[in-house]
């Protein structure tokens, strides 16, 4: 679309806005139309053929009124129009002063949208971790015994006590007993069999969950450690607890769960409409009220492939870094997403367009107080402006 002067309307009520062109035009206070309108004015002495609608050249009258958007009927006077203007709305000037009309040019730029919503802290899914035993037994020693202790890394949980961890040890003993007492023998085959024997013991340590550090002390003092101690892989805060002491515990049974808050997630609510702006690997921005003044910036990181059906919103993942560990999960924070177009569009303000409901329409103004309304295909919705089509 080449740059043309479109009519930008600003409807209140019945009454109509204005036209923009570059500079807006004071509107009078009184009508549009005076009582000699209706058989002389300053047409001199034209005769009136009928009147009609400023803004719909299909709606005519034979005597003054209103049109069906709540403007004064304009009279259109002997020698005007014609088969060359079909389609073509002319406007006295004065009249064009009277109702407030503006122009601006359709142009083709950026379009922009701002996206304003809401969003929930939680945890971030991949820095949660649960904290279980492989091996049957009973707990003997809590050392982190209530939800929402914080917890370092590699720091102690609890202890257990299983009667198959020490078969196992004493199991691994002997084997080194054994490697140590045929380390002289001239046979290779004896050798070899004992090296075995201790890799296989110590592999069956290392699937209980023994580190290398636990298993060189077993070697070295040759004591049998009655429990195991299970330790923090991450640091955290324990945000389930099932433990007890004294329990009885399976392998697979879910003691602790344990979430890194250095990084979180904020699920944020965007309607169907808004999705097109939404993009992965975009910047948005946060605030929280407890915070004032605060905002944080994060990457959007997810969109949900499903919308809720109530709401007829998508979630949108959106990962913030949180050293200090100041944001907690299931606070509530307001959201922003700053969604410039990547491609420049034909774009005219959201004012220029009149939309009935089944057709949208903008109105091309010629000059000389003739004005031409178009059909145009509408794309999406910015800020303030519409994408044009078609049209």
């Amino acid at each position: 679309m080449t740059k043309k002067l479109i009519i930008i309307f600003f409807i209140a009520g019945l009454g109509l806005g204005y036209l923009i062109k570059g500079k807006s035009v004071p509107s009078p206070s009184h009508s549009a139309l005076t009582e000699k309108d209706t058989g002389e004015n300053s047409k001199g002495k034209k005769k009136i053929l009928y009147w009609r609608a400023p803004m719909d050249p299909t709606y005519i009258s034979d005597r003054p009124g209103k049109s069906p958007m709540g403007m004064d009927l304009i009279p259109v006077y002997e020698g005007e129009g014609g088969e060359e203007e079909k389609g073509v709305i002319r406007i006295d000037p004065s009249v064009v002063q009277n109702i407030g009309i503006r122009t601006a040019k359709a142009k083709k730029d950026y379009l922009k949208k701002t996206i304003y919503t809401v969003g929930r802290v939680t945890y971030n899914e991949k820095k949660v971790v649960h904290i279980h035993t492989k091996v049957e037994g009973w707990i003997e020693k809590l050392y982190v015994d209530f939800l929402g202790e914080e917890v370092k890394k590699n720091a102690p949980l609890l202890s257990i006590y299983s009667p198959e961890l020490v078969s196992t040890q004493e199991e691994y003993l002997l084997a080194l007993k054994y490697k140590r007492s045929v380390a002289k023998t001239p046979f290779p085959l004896i050798l070899r069999e004992a090296e075995t024997l201790l890799n296989s013991t110590k592999r069956r340590l290392e699937l209980f969950d023994i580190t290398d550090e636990q298993i060189d002390q077993i070697a070295q003092k040759g004591d049998i450690q009655k429990t195991l101690v299970l330790h923090s892989p991450t640091r955290g805060i324990v945000i389930e607890k099932t433990a007890l002491e004294g329990m009885h515990v399976m392998p697979g049974k879910n003691l602790y769960t344990i979430a890194d808050i250095s990084s979180v997630w904020v699920l944020a609510d965007i309607y169907e409409y808004e999705l097109p702006w939404v993009r992965l690997g975009q910047k948005a921005k946060m605030e929280l009220s407890y915070l004032p003044g605060k905002s944080y910036v994060g990457t959007v990181t997810y969109i949900y492939p499903f919308l809720e059906s109530k709401t007829r919103t998508v979630k949108v993942r959106i990962e913030f870094e949180n050293p200090t560990w100041e944001l907690k999960p299931d606070m509530y924070a307001n959201v922003t997403l700053e969604s410039p177009s990547t491609e420049k569009t034909v774009i005219v303000p959201s004012e220029a367009v009149l939309r009935s409901g089944t057709r949208d329409i903008i109105i091309t103004a010629l000059g000389k107080g003739k004005f031409l309304p178009k059909e145009v295909t509408l794309g999406r919705k910015g800020d303030g402006e519409y994408e044009i089509l078609k049209g």
